[in-house]
């Protein structure tokens, strides 16, 4: 990490609105996720992300810290979340045998079934709040933009060019 400039680099007109156009957004795309989540099934977008993410997977088990990184979670929230996911019979987790603290998370039934009842509406609403009012040559842009930042925040997605 390198020492800060002793002169600030203040944002220029055009850096500030992008800047608080990114913050606005950051703050109120989740609550408006929660929101609707909330109201189909009961779920936070975070809560509904990790049974997504369970039930891409062809048997629908992934290891707690592999579905931590795709959540883009810390293990921690993570197993808060699903702890609260096996009351409600969504998903249970297995000790894997071997050596060291291995668990994985498995989507149940009713967790998948949930899933594949609000995942229409969902994808619906992400159209709805971000997709539908790009322009031509928008998510292409988006997408690397975003890609980038990851990186900066250590978390890098693959881009496909």
């Amino acid at each position: 990490m390198t020492a800060p400039p002793t002169t600030p680099r203040w944002l220029d007109p055009e850096e500030r609105e992008a800047w608080l156009a990114l913050v606005g957004t950051l703050m109120r795309l989740p609550a408006a996720l929660d929101a609707r989540l909330g109201e189909q099934a009961g779920l936070t977008f975070f809560e509904y992300t990790v049974l997504a993410m369970l039930s891409e997977t062809d048997d629908r088990t992934l290891r707690m810290s592999d579905l931590a990184g795709l959540a883009s979670g810390s293990l921690s929230r993570l197993s808060h979340v699903v702890s609260r996911l096996e009351r409600r019979g969504l998903v249970r987790r297995e000790r894997v045998p071997g050596p060291g603290r291995r668990t994985v998370a498995i989507l149940t039934e009713e967790g998948r079934d949930l899933v594949r009842g609000t995942a229409p509406d969902h994808v619906e609403h992400v159209r709805e709040l971000v997709l539908d009012d790009l322009e031509p040559g928008d998510l292409p842009a988006l997408t690397r933009c975003l890609a980038r930042i990851s990186a900066r925040l250590g978390d890098p997605i693959e881009v496909r060019s």
